[in-house]
């Protein structure tokens, strides 16, 4: 194209100095067959343009995916302990932010960057050729565009690299909270979590600001120079042509010297243009390090690898610890178990018991190899299993952990899971990697048959249904399945939250039974269950252990009474050990456990005592008959604990959300929220000023351009020549000064003020999150993941459209405008025939964009749910690495992508049809002004000035637009994003339960309000305790509102009183107290504290003055201290004198200030850090710190030893004096000092009292205490 542009230079030259001599035809035709040229040359281009932005493209896409993959699938190898302090969202921010900054760093903009530096090389091999002495002089420039990108990129990566791990911090925090959103409601803590939410992104904030710094900085520099090399450029020509002219010399033509300041200005100006570019490669690179650091991470225990000795598989499964010490590898300084030696008799029961902390759960833990002994050996049949392959021996044993988790799938798939690391089901394995188990839940959703749905996809599958239908008869779950509407094929929810606590542990249960272990652990696999779930539970495995090594770590000792051998535990070390009768004669430790969970309210009370030993035996058959008639009732109601998932009766509104909008939302939409532009206006006005400057200059270099040739042409005299050469050399030398300016200042207030909303778009998506109510956020099938993606993925959509791109974009647009407005005033006749190719260019790119938007806005739902499906396998990575689960979820996690990687690349195809032609219409544009302009210019009608100055403004014109349309991918996916975090700001608070208005004349009391009304040891009125009543309440979960959970219930629960819910597992006690805490309304009837109706009430401020224990102790990433100051009313920040006494209450201090932190000790990630007995006596003491006037807890001891619990008692029983007090037990001894008891089975209350009035009237709580009997 320069070699052609000195040609036609030469031509006009000679048609305009030789004027009158010359055959005008002849030198119209010489233009013609030259434009000519240029048209083939244009067409050429246009394929070569659109081969290699589509190939980068793909490239791009088939890249992010093949790290997205690898990222994933590193992680899944990795040991445990690797991810005792990785947050959950850093992987959301990775995969969702990371990886969308890398494919966007190395798709057509590569091919875009490598094509403009080719030019530059070319243009430079050209130049030498042409004029050697002028290109040897300009070269010297070359080696400050590379210092400049080399430094620039360095600044530009380290930056980037700060504020993406920042980020993934803020993400974590958000992915906590919004997996945990039930607690954060009840606490009222969404103003303390988005504080530290907010202080993470403030340090995101600032080192974004100092990116934008560096790369206006480097962009500034990089116009500068090339401008400065447009000056020489003109300069040096400028002399050589004045000596071509002076000396005649033929052979040194003035088209020649044309020709290398052409393509040396022009290689200039490109090169400056990919400015924009480097920012985003610097940003890329830093991304990619961060997760190249993690893929080459080497894991030590890699249970996806197959060396090692294969297990013997028949063997007997005879366990052994040799004088094994352990301590995490996040606190090596603490050693949890020192020096422990043990047996576990191959075919023998082996219970281990001990306080809270004492290592209970580490010898399981390590059995299974998730962690390796510091030092010691762990041997299974005489082996070391440190020598076997870490797949093999985790197929030999099953484990039920102490919290259990599930996948977010149906129950079939879940419990199938069981069965992929089995060496006896390994023919199935290919179809428990496929989709085939998938396909057959989704069929039992729609109505069919779970068996005939089966046999529809061959005879494997049926065995594995069948496999799993036994497996669920063994653990006890055959019930409350089949009472479940879509029975089997039922979805559990995110980590199982649509299902109970004791549901979601039978489940847990029958995924370690369905592939027969030889080697069983249980690891407080009954802890939620009610007393005769647990029995039954305990007979079916008794059952089937018999020729299996069984180990059960226990706290409820009735659990573990026909163990063979009980080994008892205390601060890393064996205390005692023995059969059940040999320890009780002992009267040690194991002897005091048992005293403290015996059932009897005191020595006294012998009347309690004995209308429960003269129970017979017929009495309890048909009590226990009589209870589990009414368990299998309750459990065809949905759990007390169960959510709603997918609904789609669902009453709120899709048009609120900001997911489910698809074209009705637009980027304007973002006026409604403009007020947050208003502290950042005078930056914006800055920033917009400064980038008409830019816009401006490039038109302005047209018209220097222009001038400049028609002063250099030969038909003036050489002095003129120079001196009108060293004039607009020096006008290129100072607009590359307003240039580097203009830039510098541009970019940093764009990017400042990008900085700062990004900020408050994300604090106000966190805000609006946590302002909706339960039932929004588990309704639509939303789910933690995929409200985390507001935070992550359209965060960091939104987040690459940088203040550098909207101030290119912008400066791109003014210089459209200003080159029309230029070319119509110097050559109109000219400009408008040139301008036929702007609704090409414009067309082009508004179908580039709507390609796309499209796409993302079809493809949004999939990305988040493959990322969903990533973050959820790594919170559940201690059963994934158990159940040897990688290449499962890696297959499932790769199907999840297959469409939109396949839709990827026909959207890439048409985006990038666009993009080429976009980026082809200078070429096209360059020949129409040549061929049009030349005729002008023969004609006489305007000279070579005018006609060089439109051709530059029209030319580069082209070349910004085609190269802002390189830039539509970033703009689509921000264009997307920012329409769905619209979306969800404009919600606000309008999903909260409103109030609500009912008849004034409806009854305020129901009879049955006298039935269950707690008339035993009254007690006066508190001040500090309030009262609690359900009148005649009804509820259904809005997902299954065919499933009553509560049913007509009504009781009382005077100020003051310590009230008590008992009842099977499923009945609806932990609704109770969601329905307290008003996360739902009533579907009828009222709950009322101290006398209001809870759904009248405006807001939630009455959350105040109740404090919850949840069932699952949950607490969030930072401090010990951060996590019991949670608790505070959200108007006190809790002193440190409160949150000590608090956790003296909670039995916990002494352990705190055991650790070398204290207070400052960091739980990790969902409390990773901590033991569950810690995490549980942590929630206590967050509740307790409130000092509220109504505390709530949901089996607060569970996961505590005796010893442990019966000083929280103490304490719990101290804190609580003059408040009310509503507990939830299975452990009756726990609540046996209860003002009142009621009794909940079925979802309503059937009995109620005290303690030694239901063991003397209720014949279903005396077998119940029965079975908890000790003696």
């Amino acid at each position: 194209m320069g070699i052609l542009f000195g040609q036609l230079v030469d031509d006009l030259n000679s048609a305009t100095c030789s004027a009158g001599i010359g055959d005008a035809d002849a030198y119209q035709s010489s233009v013609d067959d030259k434009v000519l040229q240029v048209v083939y040359i244009s067409i050429g281009g246009f394929a070569a343009i659109y081969i290699y932005v589509l190939s980068w493209s793909l490239v791009g896409q088939r890249l992010a995916q093949r790290i997205r993959e690898k990222y994933f699938k590193s992680l899944l190898r990795q040991q445990v302990s690797f991810f005792d302090n990785l947050q959950a969202g850093e992987v959301s921010s990775r995969l969702n932010g990371d990886i969308t900054i890398i494919q966007t760093g190395t798709s057509e903009k590569v091919g875009i960057c490598i094509a403009s530096c080719s030019f530059f090389v070319t243009a430079y091999i050209v130049a030498f050729i042409k004029d050697a002495r002028l290109a040897g002089i300009l070269v010297s420039l070359v080696p400050a565009f590379l210092l400049m990108s080399l430094v620039g990129g360095k600044f530009v990566g380290k930056y980037s690299t700060q504020m993406t791990n920042y980020a993934a911090s803020a993400a974590s925090i958000a992915s906590e909270a919004l997996s945990h959103v039930y607690v954060v409601h009840a606490f009222g803590a969404n103003a303390r979590l988005e504080s530290k939410f907010a202080g993470n992104l403030m340090s995101a904030q600032k080192s974004g600001i100092k990116k934008a710094l560096a790369a206006a900085a480097q962009s500034g520099m990089l116009y500068f120079i090339a401008y400065s090399a447009n000056g020489v450029a003109y300069w040096q020509g400028s002399r050589t042509i004045a000596n071509a002219v002076a000396s005649e010399d033929e052979n040194s033509t003035v088209g020649k010297t044309y020709t290398v300041i052409f393509i040396l200005v022009d290689a200039s100006l490109i090169l400056s243009q990919i400015a924009p570019l480097l920012q985003i490669f610097g940003s890329a690179s830093a991304a990619f390090l961060k997760l190249r650091k993690d893929i080459e991470h080497v894991s030590t225990i890699d249970g996806t690898v197959d060396p090692g000795n294969k297990p013997p598989l028949t063997g007997p499964g005879h366990v052994e610890f040799r004088n094994v010490s352990f301590s995490y590898p996040s606190r090596p300084d603490q050693e949890v178990l020192q020096d422990i030696s043990l047996t576990c008799p191959a075919g023998q029961h082996t219970a281990i018991v001990g306080l809270s902390g004492s290592g209970k759960s580490t010898l399981a833990s390590l059995l299974v190899r998730l962690y390796d002994p510091t030092k010691g050996q762990v041997v299974l049949d005489g082996q070391d299993i440190s020598a076997l392959n870490v797949r093999g021996l985790r197929s030999v044993i099953g484990l039920v952990q102490q919290e259990p988790l599930l996948l977010d799938r149906s129950i079939l798939e879940n419990i199938a899971l069981g069965l992929i690391n089995s060496a006896e089901h390994a023919q199935m394995r290919p179809i428990l990697q496929g989709p085939q188990l998938s396909n057959v839940a989704a069929s039992v959703r729609n109505g069919e048959d779970v068996m005939e749905a089966a046999k529809t996809l061959g005879a494997q599958v049926v065995n594995i249904v069948d496999a799993v239908r036994r497996a669920v008869s063994l653990a006890d779950a055959t019930e409350f399945i089949s009472r479940l509407q879509y029975g089997l094929g039922t979805m559990v929810g995110s980590s199982g939250n649509l299902v109970s606590g004791g549901q979601r542990q039978r489940l847990a249960l029958a995924q370690a039974l369905i592939r027969d272990p030889k080697v069983l652990v249980l690891d407080e696999a009954t802890s939620s269950l009610d007393s005769m779930s647990e029995k039954r539970i305990q007979a079916s495995i008794e059952s089937i252990a018999c020729g299996r090594t069984l180990v059960s770590i226990a706290h409820r000792l009735s659990t573990i009474k026909n163990a063979d051998n009980i080994i008892v535990m205390g601060k890393g070390q064996i205390l005692e050990q023995g059969s059940y009768d040999e320890l009780v004669e002992i009267g040690g430790s194991f002897a005091n456990m048992i005293h403290l969970q015996s059932s009897s309210t005191s020595q006294g009370d012998t009347s309690s005592r004995q209308s429960l030993t003269d129970v017979s035996i017929d009495d309890t058959t048909n009590a226990k008959d009589d209870l589990v008639s009414s368990v299998k009732h309750s459990d065809s109601k949905l759990n007390d604990d169960s959510k709603p998932g997918d609904t789609e009766n669902d009453t709120t509104s899709k048009d609120t959300d900001g997911s489910e909008s698809k074209s009705t939302k637009s980027i304007w939409s973002f006026k409604r929220s403009a007020w947050i532009f208003r502290p950042y206006l005078l930056s914006l006005i800055l920033a917009f000023s400064t980038s008409i400057v830019v816009g401006g200059s490039y038109s302005g270099s047209g018209v220097i351009f222009g001038n400049t040739v028609a002063s250099l042409s030969p038909c003036n005299e050489p002095d003129r020549i120079r001196s009108r050469g060293a004039l607009f050399a020096l006008l290129f030398f100072l607009l590359g000064v307003i240039e580097f300016f203009a830039n510098f200042i541009s970019w940093s207030a764009f990017g400042f003020v990008a900085e700062k909303l990004l900020y408050v778009v994300r604090v106000l998506s966190f805000r609006s999150l946590f302002e909706q109510d339960l039932q929004w956020h588990q309704s639509l099938d939303r789910n933690p993941t995929m409200l985390l993606s507001y935070i992550t993925r359209d965060s960091s959509d939104l987040a690459g459209f940088t203040g550098s791109i909207m101030g290119t974009i912008f400066s791109i647009v003014v210089n459209l405008f200003a080159a029309i407005i230029l070319c119509h005033i110097v050559a109109w006749k000219i400009a408008i025939v040139c301008l036929t190719t702007v609704p090409i260019l414009l067309g082009s790119g508004v179908m580039q964009l709507r390609v796309l938007s499209k796409y993302h806005e079809r493809h949004a739902t999939a990305f988040s749910t493959s990322v969903g499906m990533a973050v959820e396998a790594i919170n559940s990575i201690k059963m994934v690495s158990a159940l040897s689960l990688e290449d499962e979820i890696l297959a499932t996690y790769r199907r999840s992508l297959q469409t939109p990687r396949k839709e990827m690349v026909v959207a890439s195809a048409y985006a990038n049809l666009w993009l080429a032609i976009a980026n082809s219409c200078g070429n096209f544009t360059y020949a129409l002004a040549y061929w049009w302009g030349a005729r002008q210019i023969i004609a006489g009608k305007y000279n070579q000035t005018q006609f060089f100055i439109v051709v530059l403004a029209m030319l580069v014109s082209a070349q910004l637009w085609g190269q802002m349309f390189a830039l539509a991918p970033d703009v689509s996916r921000a264009r997307s994003a920012l329409s769905r975090i619209v979306g969800l700001i404009d919600i606000g608070s309008s999903k909260t339960l409103e109030p609500k208005n009912q008849d004034p004349d409806s009854p305020e009391s129901s009879e049955k309000d006298v039935e269950a009304f707690a008339n035993s040891k009254e007690k006066p009125n508190s001040r500090n305790g309030v009262s609690v009543s359900f009148k005649d309440v009804s509820f259904s979960y809005p997902a299954r509102p065919d499933i009553q959970i509560l049913n007509e219930m009504s009781f009382t629960v005077q100020p003051g009183q310590f009230c008590a819910l008992v009842g099977p597992s499923g009945a609806g006690k932990s609704t109770v107290m969601a329905l307290i805490e008003r996360m739902y309304a009533p579907t009828s009837g009222t709950v009322e504290i101290d006398g209001f109706d809870l759904s009248k009430r405006q807001g939630t401020a009455f959350r105040s003055q109740i404090t919850l224990v949840p069932q699952d102790s949950v607490l969030f990433e930072g401090s010990v201290r951060f996590n019991v100051s949670l608790g505070a009313h959200p108007d006190h920040e809790a002193t440190d004198a409160e949150i000590e006494e608090a956790c003296k209450l909670a039995n916990i201090h002494s352990t705190i200030v055991s650790l070398s932190d204290g207070y400052d000790t960091e739980c990790g990630p969902n409390g990773s850090q901590l033991s569950g007995g810690q995490r549980q006596r942590l929630a206590i003491a967050r509740a307790l710190v409130r000092k509220p006037k109504l505390l709530l807890l949901d089996e607060s001891t569970s996961a505590l030893d005796a010893e442990s619990e019966k000083l929280l008692q103490d304490g719990l029983e101290k804190a609580a004096r003059d408040i009310t007090v509503i507990a939830i037990a299975h452990r009756l001894h726990t609540i046996r000092k209860a003002d009142v008891i009621f009794l909940v089975e079925g979802g309503t209350v059937v009995d109620r009292g005290r303690h030694e009035e239901l063991i003397e009237r209720s014949q279903s709580y005396r077998v119940n205490a029965l079975h908890q009997m000790m003696d």
